[in-house]
This record gives C-alpha cells, structure tokens and sequence, in this order.
C-alpha cells in the first residue's frame, strides 16, 4: 500500500471541547404542566403533576407541584398547558419561565 491510499485526518484540539477548570456545565430542566393561575402580571402559576410509587403501599399515587413561572408576554392562561424551562432566579419564589404554550384551553 502507498502511503498516498493512507491519509489520517490531524488530531482535534480536545481543549476546544472541554469547559474551563471550575466552570459546571449543565442542562436545564424542562417540565410540562398546566397553568393554574395568571392574576400577577407578568407571573403564571403552573402546576405539574407526576405519578410515584408509594414507599410503604408500592401503589402509584398522584403528586403535584406548583411553580411560579415568569411569562414575558401575558400569554398564558388558566387551563393552557404549557412547557416551563429551569432559568436563574428571577424573583424570590420565581425559578422558572415559560418556554412554550403546548395546547391552549378550551374556552
């Protein structure tokens, strides 16, 4: 074999891809939930409901939780369900905005 037929393609900088020393790179949560408030300006109320298996029963049992999501626009509505994304606090209680409105509520 020639060596012309063997060509290798240089090494990548494997530097480019790696962050810094001490910087944490990390996904933010996404979650689905239906909007259960939207009196505050600018603030919705979005309760999202999962299903976990009792410790002691092993029944599966419906739990929820509330989030105060931020919603630039005012867009939301009661009963939208909607799609919230994880984001730097905003207000005391608001850890959350509002990513995308899945299906709007019938009205």
């Amino acid at each position: 074999m020639s060596s012309e037929s063997m060509e290798t393609t240089p090494p990548q900088d494997s530097k480019a891809d790696k962050p810094e020393a001490g910087v944490r790179i990390r996904r933010r949560q996404r979650r689905v939930g239906t909007v259960s408030g939207a009196k505050m300006q600018k603030t919705i109320t979005v309760r999202v409901d999962r299903t976990v298996q009792h410790p002691l029963y092993k029944r599966i049992v419906g739990r929820s939780t509330k989030f105060l999501v931020h919603d630039e626009k005012n867009e939301a509505r009661v009963g939208d369900k909607v799609e919230i994304e994880e984001t730097r606090p905003t207000s005391r209680l608001k850890r959350w905005r509002l990513k995308r409105i899945i299906a709007r509520a019938v009205q």
